[in-house]
């Protein structure tokens, strides 16, 4: 079996699809795509192409190596990215050629089925306490939120009595022992970071995620001192040697690999055993799409310190096109009592609705995050 073509699309709300083509008739999909830059990662794609055609597909190990190791240049974003696509596209081929799931070749499942959680709130969180309870009714189990709007190095506490004001209803809404994941999405800056995860305790979140980017991966260690929350972060971590660094670093209890930003199906699973090594859990990064959302799946099913799984239904990014629109076996994928069975169909588990694919990348998206600026002009993180 050889690999013949190549292809990807650009489709709603924001993503970027890779079908992998076979002499065979196998044909395998992926996502490769950084949100807001999935045209650079389509032609990341495009430009590996060459090494890949006429090699054997079911030779994934080579093929990662070959597209990490063979470039001079390599790491970051846009090529993580679209090794990360190919990766999962490769997968999906070899567990349709074995008709297996594609947990089953990598040791079978250690369970069956894993917990999710749902977002609420959107970028600038409101009405969180209604929409975490509608969550609650309709049988999830825990909730996602961010935290705040933006915040400077130094800033105002009644913007952090709007945080406390917030998680303070969720938990009265809910009840004691609903999950609460509270995200600072990287807009807080080390001094409010430990103003906000001390006062927070009170409310016992599940975890607060990236109090502060991994580019102060350090300060992980001082934010875990001044309170008594998991902290999770890693959705800008791009391989195994990246998340070496963080676990040396210290201070981290869950890691969130994006199966669509890191490496793909082969490298998360390295990533998150080497987390087991150091007693930490894994909560794969996932606001995309189903692809990536089933490539998630065969991670947690063979991974024995998956704890929870992130998924973009109903996320306030997902404009025009949502996750179930583009398969055509939908219900593999009902959440029941807060949790998601493991696919059941060989390979990533999803039947791709071609057509539609190729009717949204007849007019490509060009999603852009927001920008945002503080009272005084200077660019905030978003």
């Amino acid at each position: 079996m050889k690999i013949i073509k190549i292809s990807t699309y650009l489709v709603r709300p924001r993503w970027c699809f890779v079908e992998v083509e076979t002499d065979d008739g196998i044909t395998g999909w992926g996502e490769a795509v950084i949100e807001g830059k999935a045209s650079t990662v389509s032609a990341c794609v495009e430009e590996v192409t060459d090494y890949l055609i006429g090699m054997n597909p079911l030779n994934i190990e080579d093929i990662w190596t070959l597209l990490y190791r063979a470039a001079f240049y390599r790491g970051g974003p846009i090529i993580m990215s679209a090794i990360s696509g190919i990766d999962q596209a490769l997968w999906d081929i070899k567990g349709k050629y074995y008709n297996a799931p594609v947990y089953e070749l990598m040791g079978g499942k250690c369970r069956t089925k894993i917990k999710v959680y749902s977002w609420i709130g959107g970028d600038r969180p409101a009405d969180v306490a209604k929409a975490a309870k509608e969550k609650q009714m309709s049988g999830f189990k825990a909730i996602k939120m961010n935290a705040t709007e933006e915040l400077q190095f130094i800033d105002s506490y009644d913007k952090v009595d709007s945080v406390l004001e917030r998680v303070a209803s969720i938990r009265e809404s809910t009840g004691k022992n609903f999950g609460i994941a509270i995200d600072f999405h990287g807009r807080v800056h080390k001094p409010m970071a430990k103003i906000l995860a001390k006062k927070l305790e009170e409310f016992d979140p599940m975890f607060i995620e990236e109090p502060v980017l991994c580019e102060n991966m350090e300060v992980f260690k001082e934010i875990a001192a001044s309170c008594n929350i998991p902290i999770a972060t890693g959705e800008r971590l791009f391989s195994k040697w990246d998340f070496k660094r963080l676990l040396q670093a210290g201070g981290v209890d869950i890691i969130q690999p994006d199966l669509s930003h890191a490496g793909g199906i082969t490298e998360v699973k390295k990533i998150a055993s080497m987390a087991e090594a150091y007693d930490i859990a894994l909560a794969p990064h996932c606001p995309l799409g189903p692809i990536a959302l089933s490539a998630c799946l065969q991670i947690d099913a063979t991974c024995y310190n998956a704890v929870i799984q992130e998924q973009s239904i109903g996320i306030h990014y997902n404009v025009g096109k949502s996750v179930l629109d583009y398969i055509k076996n939908p219900e593999d994928f009902a959440f029941t009592d807060g949790y998601v069975n493991l696919p059941i169909l060989p390979g990533l588990g999803v039947t791709i609705n071609k057509e539609l694919v190729l009717e949204e990348n007849s007019s490509p998206h060009h999603w852009k995050n927001p920008v945002w600026r503080h009272e005084d002009g200077s660019i905030a993180e978003w």
